[in-house]
C-alpha cells in the first residue's frame, strides 16, 4: 500500500496536507509547521514537537503506543523523531510531530475536523493491508 501526503498550505501554526491511498484521495492532514531546511542536518532546523517531519517516503507499520494505549500506525525511520504516529487530532496543540487525519474545513484556519471518523475509515484500510502483509510506504512531498 502506497501513502502519499502531498503538503499544500503551511502557516506558522501548522501545515495542511492531503493523504492519498494508491493514488486516491483519502483525506486530509494537519502536521506542525515545516521548518526542514533541505542539506542541512535536522538538529539545526527542528523545534522540539512544534516540527513536521522532513521530505521523505518511510516504511510504516501498526503497533501499539503506550501514550495512545492502542494499535496505532507507526511512522519509522524519520531522521531526528521519534514515535511518529498517525492519529485522530484536529489542530497543531494535538500533535507533537505527528500526522493528524481528518476533513478539510475551508472556515477554519489551521484545523481539520471529523478526525475521528475519517481515522476510523483509513486504520481499517491500513489494518486490512498490513494483516494480509503488504507494505506500507508513506511518501511526504
Amino acid at each position: 500500500m502506497r501513502l502519499e501526503l502531498k503538503r499544500i498550505a503551511v502557516s506558522a501554526k501548522s501545515t495542511i496536507g492531503s493523504l492519498s491511498i494508491d493514488g486516491k484521495l483519502e483525506c486530509y492532514t494537519l502536521e506542525d509547521t515545516v521548518r526542514e531546511v533541505e542539506g542541512e542536518p535536522v538538529a539545526q532546523w527542528k523545534v522540539q514537537n512544534e516540527t513536521a517531519i522532513p521530505r521523505g517516503t518511510y516504511q510504516v507499520i501498526i503497533d501499539y503506543s503506550v501514550r495512545f494505549r492502542k494499535d496505532l500506525p507507526h511512522v519509522l525511520g524519520v531522521p531526528g523523531f521519534s514515535g511518529i504516529r498517525i492519529h485522530p487530532g484536529n489542530c497543531a496543540a494535538d500533535t507533537e510531530g505527528c500526522i493528524l487525519v481528518g476533513q478539510l474545513i475551508a472556515s477554519r484556519p489551521d484545523w481539520v475536523g471529523n478526525s475521528r471518523q475519517v481515522f476510523v475509515r483509513l486504520m481499517q484500510r491500513l489494518e486490512s493491508a498490513y494483516d494480509r502483509g503488504d507494505p506500507i510506504t508513506l511518501t511526504i512531498s
